[in-house]
This record gives structure tokens, sequence and C-alpha cells, in this order.
């Protein structure tokens, strides 16, 4: 098998790059062994498959979530809605309970589903694959809604190192 050939760019140039492909944004969340709730912010969402029912995302290996998102046998994919712009920086940057005053219900499995997502999937954490500074988790969606008006709410979407709201063309 032939190896891929080095990189004929720069990591600004492949940030760049890659900064281009709009995505929409969600918040993943768990609860660790001790019970504390667990929640990221992550753009790396992406379908899998329909049968059975997959979805993947990535975290870097640094993360301090990682423990808890490898042992962990369930988490939730909320989709963000453009007007939780602040639950999404929060997720994204708060140190300490990132839960604190953040308005959420349990699923069935006990993990966190945020109040006012647009979609969330609630996920047995099937297999995971280290790649790169990254690892791959891709879970078996067991359970999946959609907010009764998401029809009418704009979704929240990263580009080029901003925020958007989407409306449709």
């Amino acid at each position: 098998m032939k190896r891929a050939s080095p990189p004929n760019f720069d990591q600004l140039a492949f940030k760049k790059a890659l900064g281009q492909f709009a995505t929409g944004v969600t918040v993943i969340t768990t609860r660790a062994a001790s019970g504390q709730l667990i929640g990221i912010t992550a753009s790396s969402f992406n379908s899998v498959s329909l049968t059975p029912p997959l979805v993947l995302w990535s975290l870097a290996t640094r993360s301090a979530s990682m423990p808890a998102f490898q042992t962990n046998s369930h988490y939730v994919v909320n989709v963000l809605a453009a007007s939780q712009l602040d639950l999404c920086k929060r997720f994204a940057t708060v140190k300490g309970d990132r839960f604190e005053g953040v308005s959420h219900a349990a699923g069935d499995t006990g993990m966190p589903v945020l109040d006012g997502a647009l979609a969330w999937f609630e996920c047995h954490n099937r297999s995971r694959y280290e790649e790169g500074d990254h690892v791959i988790f891709v879970g078996e969606v067991e359970r999946c809604g959609v907010r009764e008006d998401a029809q009418a709410i704009a979704p929240l979407v990263f580009q080029n190192g901003q925020f958007h709201g989407l409306k449709p063309l």
C-alpha cells in the first residue's frame, strides 16, 4: 500500500482551508463516574450510517474531558440553535462547573439533554479510534429528538472563525 506524501503546506494554511467548511455546532454531554456532569463544544459532528443509526465526533487527546468520554457508556450530542451562542462559548471556555445555571434534563440513560437544543442524539459509546491528535468517537444512537419548532429556528454554524445563523436560500 502506497503511503501519503508529506504535506506541501503548513499548519496555518491547513487550518485556513478547513475553516472554509461551515459546520454545525454541538455540545456533547456525559456524566463522569463521580456523577459530575461533563460537556464540551464540538463542531466535528457528522452522521455515519442510518442502519444501524451511527454518528461520529472527535475530541483532542489532550482534553481534560477525555477520560470521562472514553470510559463512559453513553453521551448526548446536543445540536445548538443560533440563539444558543452563549452555551457554545460556555462549554468551550468556562473552567469549573459548566452546567451551573444551565437548564437541562436527564435523558433515558441519565445523560444531560440541554433545554432548547434543536435536536439531540442519545448515544451508546460504540467505538473510538485514535487518529493524529484526536480521538474519533462513533456513537450508536439509541434515542433522538427534535425541538418542536426546529423548522423555524436557525442553527448555530461555525465558518471561517466566526459564528453564523442560517437562512434558507
